[in-house]
């Protein structure tokens, strides 16, 4: 069985260290050995753990719900259910955030179409009085959200 220090363990998830001491610091890291002296041992088998861990943080789920998960994991199979809403209910969150995040790409998108057109036109004036139907699909309906 392969074991790695923190450092190894970081460099080969592509993570710090000091995200790893955070972890483990918040009590997120219970399957991690260590040795006589105190130092963290990981094994190979805790891989999938930690990335899914970094998964739901990097998804906007709460320490404190993160540490649920763990500790429902660490509970075995009687836990399937609990995990699996949390699971659904972390993937519905990430599911809006990325819908208001391509809302705010749309948005810059119209904006950078708006700049380059007035450039292109000499004012912003010109462009404001382009006629609905001669903008594309998508720009129109951005710049009626942003417009009302």
């Amino acid at each position: 069985m392969a074991t790695y220090t923190i450092g190894q363990m970081a460099k080969k998830l592509g993570v710090a260290t000091s995200t790893l001491r955070y972890y483990d610091s918040e009590g997120l890291l219970p399957f991690v050995g260590r040795t006589g002296g105190g130092a963290r041992v990981f094994r190979d088998e805790d891989m999938p753990m930690i990335n899914i861990i970094g998964c739901l943080k990097a998804g906007g789920m709460p320490i404190k719900n993160i540490k649920q998960y763990v500790d429902l994991c660490d509970q075995g199979d009687v836990t399937i259910e609990q995990r699996l809403d949390m699971i659904r209910d972390q993937r519905d969150a990430v599911v809006a955030k990325m819908r208001e995040l391509q809302d705010n790409l749309d948005a810059l998108d119209y904006k950078l179409w708006y700049y380059q057109t007035a450039d292109r036109l000499g004012s912003c004036e010109q462009v404001d009085a382009l006629p609905d139907e001669e903008l594309s699909p998508k720009m129109r309906a951005v710049r009626h959200r942003l417009n009302h």
